[in-house]
């Protein structure tokens, strides 16, 4: 699967937000794959960091890439709310 960011250059408050998203879907991964506690947790703080990026990147020239971020977002964020369903 290509990367749907991986034109952006590295640095600029737009690609970092990109960035942390990635690490939220990694995060998210890993909580659905080992479901405990510990992911979880590493998932939220992983989600907090993204939507902060994601609020520094807002404004920007190029609003496309930060709207696919913010769907990618939602996505995880709902996945990671099923794995928190199983562990309750």
């Amino acid at each position: 699967m290509q990367n749907p960011f991986s034109s952006m250059q590295s640095q600029n408050p737009i690609s970092l937000a990109q960035q942390s998203v990635e690490n939220v879907h990694r995060a998210v991964k890993q909580a659905q794959s080992h479901p405990s506690e510990e992911t979880v947790q590493n998932a939220r703080n992983a989600l907090d960091n993204a939507e902060s990026a994601i609020s520094q990147a807002e404004g920007r020239m190029n609003q496309e890439p930060i709207e696919r971020a913010k769907e990618s977002l939602e996505e995880d964020r709902l996945n990671l709310a099923q794995v928190e369903n199983h562990l309750t």
